[in-house]
């Protein structure tokens, strides 16, 4: 009877009354070197495309076979290895810094995968075991009781709150973990920053405290040259004065603030300002009139003369009269003379240079 081979090793089973004399070969050869590697064998496999299967050979070395697989690749990018359709355990080592994810082919020597693989990160060893068709691999969900680490141990996978409840005993709260006394935490630890108006427990972070005081674009007035971290100095408005208004805020004007507010000397110009004698016109004379009297001897005076006069009579007398009225009443100019003098106006008022600085 012609010999046979196993289906997960691929040992060579001797069928009965062959191999006289020489049985003791093959079976070496199944003890010493297939069932040895597939117990406690390493092998290195170079992977050179996306997807290649592990070679896998009756009753001879191969790679399938191995206990440890350490992974290369020239590949430059992820990559799939394919195991023989049988069930086996793997120790794989993936030395790559691309992830490597292991299947079982659905026939022997193939790239075609049976089920679901096992995705081994960059630099990490994953112990995996077969079914025929899946892969799976051992997760924190899969461990019980008491575990104890004598170094530093990595997590390969996630954990949740409920697969770490049992083995916390300072867990208080459901949901994420919750811890009886707060963390200190040391270094520059990072979180999430909430947005814009968030007034809940969550922690602020310092990009949320910044935008919570100053929104991006607020205008702020410094006292100092250079713009404080998180803001931009603007460049708009250069040697002016502030105004406060109750409206709407903007800005005006045509002078510099130094070029107003400085001393300056007034100038007066003078002309004209002599006082000279006038001699005033009849015009601008008042109007008045002269009062005067005449003396007369023997003369007749009419009776028209009015009623101090006798008619036809002849006498010595005195006559009193009045002039005309003269004079316009009118305006008249003088002109001055002298000497105009101005004293300094002290415009020199004191300040505090600012700059206008908004927030990035």
């Amino acid at each position: 009877m012609a010999s046979t081979f196993s289906p997960s090793l691929r040992i060579e089973l001797i069928g009965a009354g062959e191999q006289a004399g020489t049985w003791n070969t093959t079976t070496n050869s199944n003890l010493g070197t297939l069932i040895e590697s597939a117990i406690a064998g390493y092998v290195s496999v170079s992977v050179t495309s996306a997807n290649q299967a592990f070679t896998a050979l009756d009753g001879a070395p191969d790679q399938a076979r191995n206990a440890v697989i350490a992974l290369t690749t020239t590949t430059g990018a992820n990559f799939n290895v394919y195991a023989p359709p049988q069930e086996k355990t793997y120790i794989i080592y993936n030395t790559t810094a691309f992830t490597a994810t292991i299947f079982n082919s659905t026939v022997l020597g193939n790239t075609t995968a049976a089920g679901t693989g096992i995705a081994v990160v960059a630099g990490s060893k994953v112990l995996v075991f077969s079914d025929g068709t899946n892969f799976y691999s051992t997760s924190a969900a899969d461990l019980t009781g008491a575990v104890t680490s004598v170094g530093t141990v990595t997590s390969l996978g996630s954990f949740t709150s409920a697969q770490l409840l049992g083995a916390l005993t300072d867990e208080t709260g459901t949901g994420a973990n919750v811890f009886a006394a707060s963390p200190t935490f040391t270094g520059t630890p990072l979180a999430p920053t909430a947005s814009f108006g968030t007034s809940t427990t969550q922690l602020a972070t310092t990009a949320f405290v910044q935008a919570a005081f100053f929104p991006s674009g607020t205008a702020v007035l410094f006292a100092q040259t250079a713009a404080p971290t998180g803001f931009t100095k603007s460049l708009t408005h250069n040697n002016k004065a502030l105004r406060v208004v109750t409206g709407s805020a903007s800005s005006g004007g045509t002078s510099t603030f130094t070029s107003v507010f400085t001393n300056q000397t007034p100038t007066i110009t003078t002309s004209g300002l002599s006082v000279g004698a006038t001699t005033l016109t009849t015009a601008q004379i008042p109007s008045h009139s002269h009062s005067g009297s005449v003396y007369q001897s023997d003369a007749c005076f009419p009776a028209t003369r009015g009623p101090t006069r006798a008619t036809n009579r002849f006498a010595a007398e005195t006559v009193s009269d009045f002039t005309n009225s003269t004079g316009g009443g009118g305006s008249h100019d003088h002109t001055i003379s002298g000497t105009a003098t101005s004293t300094a106006i002290t415009l020199d008022v004191q300040y505090v240079d600012v700059i206008i600085a908004t927030k990035d």
